[in-house]
């Protein structure tokens, strides 16, 4: 707490080890990995389309074989070699062999009422991340998928912050928490029609390995960028790169405070990158990109949700080509904040009207089983007997 200067600078005390990582993760830059290494089989989904022709063919295959391949995987769904039917018995003898299908597995699986579907993958060394798919009334299919084991970012309101950072996720495993979804909805005739990079970790910070996830789950499975949404913290440099890449994708920037001392207490992030940088960055990418900008607020009772507050947020946000996504926060067991009441919700968004600034409550799903990201991670684990991620 404290004020003004003084508030910034105990948070800055607070969060210096969190800072440092932050900064460590921007510094390494991982490249792009598409297998985590050590496996014995090829996994199939990790192939370019020209990869997985080389491969063919090398096996002794023509090449329209890999075409025959890359249809039955990508456009008709199918999750087992077998489904290959017009593929020779021969050739697919090979595959099963020497290749496989992904390699997440699932540990554990939630459906709600609603129809959204929760799941926890575990990774080949162990790691458990997780995915989910939410059926909107009006057809759409929106999966949200994670990006890192666990997170470096150390939100203190967010499961995974709590969690610390584990590892990078390959460029592989981002793309099959996608490509599952979309094989098991084509085998019902169903479309995936939606993108969220909103699951553990922060996207930014795997910038090379989620990029690359992003621009084949456009082009392998015809998901069209804009339906793609990248969220941040608000990562400054990475915000800047992202706007030169030229790609038609949404940027969500979660703010959830409109002041640097609130914000730096609650994301150590906002130290290293305070508001008023990361305000300008925005305003630059808008200007560069010609594409409105998400701001996410998790809406904490007493906390953030006062008309005061709301005041506070039209007057950074006025002018700036941008939405804001009000979201009931998820209760987590480490983070006493509450849900803000829904007469509070519309006074908020009536305020931010008045600046100009569009908002919409988010539409809850899945709150019967857990669905905040994180939360069924922290769960798994205590069934397992095991803690948080390895720090």
């Amino acid at each position: 707490g404290g004020g003004g200067a003084m508030g910034l600078h105990a948070s800055g005390a607070l969060h210096q080890g969190k800072v440092a990582e932050i900064e460590a993760q921007l510094k390494a830059d991982d490249p792009t990995q598409t297998q985590l290494g050590g496996e014995e089989r090829i996994n199939l989904w990790s192939l370019s389309p020209s990869a997985l022709e080389e491969l063919l063919v090398s096996w002794g295959a023509k090449k329209f074989v890999a075409k025959q391949v890359h249809q039955w995987m990508y456009e008709k769904g199918a999750t087992d070699i077998d489904d290959f039917t017009n593929v020779s018995k021969q050739m697919r003898e090979m595959l099963k062999s020497k290749a496989s299908l992904g390699t997440l597995s699932i540990a554990t699986q939630q459906e709600s009422k609603d129809g959204t579907i929760k799941r926890a993958y575990q990774l080949p060394d162990g790691q458990l991340i997780e995915s989910v798919l939410m059926p909107y009334n009006d057809g759409r299919r929106t999966v949200c998928i994670s990006s890192q084991a666990g997170c470096a970012m150390g939100c203190v309101f967010c499961a995974t912050g709590q969690m610390g950072f584990a590892r990078q996720l390959t460029a592989s495993e981002i793309f099959e928490q996608v490509l599952r979804f979309h094989c098991e909805l084509a085998q019902r005739g169903e479309r995936l029609s939606n993108v969220v990079l909103m699951g553990m970790g922060e996207p930014l910070g795997n910038y090379n390995n989620v990029l690359t996830a992003v621009r084949r789950m456009n082009t392998e499975i015809g998901i069209g960028a804009r339906h793609i949404t990248i969220s941040t913290v608000g990562l400054v440099p990475r915000i800047q790169r992202l706007a030169k890449e030229g790609l038609q994708v949404k940027l969500a920037v979660s703010l959830h405070a409109a002041n640097d001392r609130d914000r730096s207490e609650m994301m150590p992030v906002n130290v290293r990158f305070p508001l008023s940088e990361l305000m300008q960055t925005c305003r630059d990418y808008v200007r560069d990109t010609g594409r409105r900008i998400t701001f996410e607020w998790a809406l904490i009772a007493g906390k953030n949700d006062t008309p005061e507050t709301a005041h506070e947020l039209g007057s950074l946000l006025r002018g700036l080509m941008c939405h804001v996504n009000l979201i009931p926060l998820n209760p987590t067991s480490g983070y006493d904040g509450k849900p803000t009441q829904a007469a509070d919700v519309k006074t908020f968004v009536d305020v931010l009207a008045e600046y100009g600034v569009t908002a919409t409550p988010r539409v809850r799903r899945g709150i019967d089983i857990d669905a905040g990201c994180g939360q069924l991670k922290s769960k798994v684990q205590k069934a397992l007997g095991r803690g948080g991620a390895p720090l």
